[in-house]
């Protein structure tokens, strides 16, 4: 946690969830970024998004689902995943701005599926689980495209779950090259790790100040 976070812990109909706050001195907007089913908010791209966004205007608030909270090690099911996100909303609106809802992988899923519901402004989705891993007959497009929102795809060039390519026409998305789902990339391409980051930050807060 950097000098400037704070953490708030929430209590949802699901149990009890953290926010980690990474304030901007003149936020015009709240990014709310819910981890995935295989880890917290240490992610490369959450931490990445966490530093760079308050310097540009952006607060940053890094959600932890109760599961992840208590301890266990494999995420509910998506009803439940729902359920903790709606709980812990009115936390982040009470700065009173913008809130844009995100997340990475299966916390990408729970910011489409909630975000117009609950009032979001737009959705980051980042590393979206298109389809499981060799299995693109079993595609969740419909929960991408049913926001009824401004969605923005940070995606990996290589994420078995999913490239770039193989999005629905329309899809507004950043290529992260070589990235795989977590967005690290192989050490002999010649986009570095610093640099394949950089893609993430700098193409997340162009698209915020247009949304």
């Amino acid at each position: 946690m950097s000098a400037t976070a704070t953490a708030e812990t929430v209590e949802t109909d699901a149990g009890t969830a953290r926010i980690t706050w990474h304030g901007a001195a003149d936020a015009h907007t709240v990014l709310a970024l819910g981890h995935g089913a295989g880890g917290g908010i240490e992610a490369r791209d959450l931490r990445a998004l966490a530093q760079a966004l308050p310097a540009r205007g952006v607060t940053v608030a890094l959600v932890e689902q109760p599961w992840r909270v208590a301890g266990k090690k494999l995420a509910p099911a998506p009803k439940t995943l729902d359920e903790g996100w709606r709980g812990l909303w009115p936390a982040l609106e009470k700065p009173g701005l913008p809130v844009v809802a995100g997340g990475r992988s299966a916390g990408a899923r729970v910011a489409c599926r909630t975000g117009a519901e609950l009032g979001a402004r737009a959705v980051l989705a980042l590393s979206f689980p298109l389809h499981p891993p060799g299995k693109p007959e079993k595609s969740r497009a419909g929960e991408l495209t049913g926001t009824g929102l401004p969605v923005l795809v940070v995606q990996g060039g290589r994420d078995p779950f999913g490239r770039p390519e193989e999005f629905p026409a329309g899809t507004e998305i950043v290529e992260v090259p070589y990235g795989d789902h977590g967005f690290a990339v192989p050490k002999k391409a010649d986009l570095g790790q610093d640099g394949a980051l950089a893609v993430i930050t700098d193409s997340v807060a162009a698209w915020l100040t247009r949304e």
